[in-house]
């Protein structure tokens, strides 16, 4: 038996999401707790799990406040080192019409980035039954070594390596150099998660199907989703794929957090049935609970605090999916 159900490693930022207009006309900023890795530890406690985060914040203003944050919402957080001489991520977060995002970071250098390997909690990776993490944890050379050790630690101590690119293109020297990276976590992980737009970009394809199979040419992955924002997800496992719609919600705000929710529900489903194949109906299972409990988040602002419990997700599904 394993102490956390999951652990993360990763960035821990600021987002500074727009919350409403001055008298002047100028948008007016919240700084909301962020992070994707954190966003999904933070969905999969609610959901009743045992997480814990791996990573490091500035000894700062800010990074007392994503300290407190995960605290708040029952992440473990004894991984996370602080630095006294490099500052806290921050993101400033612009919506578009539709929901979509746009992205401005302030990351040169970023306290999340400068993680080394010496200063991984190497109790927690040999202690978790899943460990997940993206690329913006592989973005710079001290960090992505760190990464590729919590990664080959946690799977000798049998844990399920869960991935996420979440491409954030601005961060990167070079798309060559993240294609590279995105391609070895892809090699090292058992449940891959990718983005309509990222997996266009990765394989050439814009036919999904012809991505996976692209992906499935270079890569043994059990389980691959391909999240599709508006228009719903897929999910391919051994011979399986299903398809389930996107829930859509009048009372939509930004989608800030959604892919993320998605993520950690199907990771909830994988704690709960173990990775094995699952049937078209299971897929089907986790994927409308997935969809569902992402359609709650967009509704909402400010992701990590403000994830869905497991009665309001069922809710959900239970009136869309009949």
């Amino acid at each position: 038996m394993k102490t956390f159900d999951t652990v993360a490693l990763g960035e821990l930022l600021i987002d500074f999401t727009e919350s409403a207009t001055s008298i002047q006309g100028n948008p007016v900023m919240e700084a909301n707790p962020g992070g994707a890795p954190g966003n999904v530890l933070s969905m999969l406690t609610r959901l009743g799990h045992q997480t814990a985060f791996i990573g490091k914040v500035g000894e700062d203003m800010f990074g007392r406040q994503l300290l407190d944050a995960l605290k708040e919402v029952g992440i473990e957080t004894r991984g996370i080192c602080q630095d006294k001489d490099v500052r806290t991520t921050l993101a400033f977060v612009h919506t578009l019409p539709g929901g979509d995002r746009e992205f401005s970071f302030y990351r040169n250098p970023g306290a999340d980035m400068m993680l080394n390997e010496s200063e991984l909690d190497t109790g927690l990776l040999s202690d978790c039954r899943i460990f997940h993490y993206g690329t913006l944890s592989m973005t710079h050379e001290g960090c992505r070594a760190a990464t590729k050790k919590a990664v080959a630690l946690a799977k000798e101590a049998g844990a399920v390596i869960s991935f996420d690119p979440n491409l954030r293109e601005s961060l990167w020297n070079s798309l060559d150099d993240a294609r590279e990276q995105i391609l070895w976590g892809m090699e090292h992980c058992d449940i891959f998660k990718i983005s309509d737009n990222e997996i266009i970009w990765l394989t050439g394809q814009e036919d999904f199907d012809k991505g996976v199979a692209w992906i499935r040419e270079r890569v043994d992955i059990p389980l691959i989703l391909v999240s599709l924002g508006p228009n719903g997800s897929l999910a391919f496992m051994g011979e399986e794929r299903v398809f389930v719609p996107a829930v859509l919600s009048r009372d939509t705000i930004e989608t800030t957090g959604a892919g993320d929710t998605f993520f950690a529900s199907v990771l909830h489903f994988v704690l709960e049935h173990g990775l094995r194949q699952y049937t078209e109906e299971e897929l089907t299972q986790m994927l409308q609970f997935a969809n569902s409990a992402a359609s709650i988040v967009t509704t909402r602002k400010g992701a990590l605090r403000v994830m869905p419990k497991k009665e309001e997700v069922e809710q959900m599904m239970a009136g869309y999916f009949k």
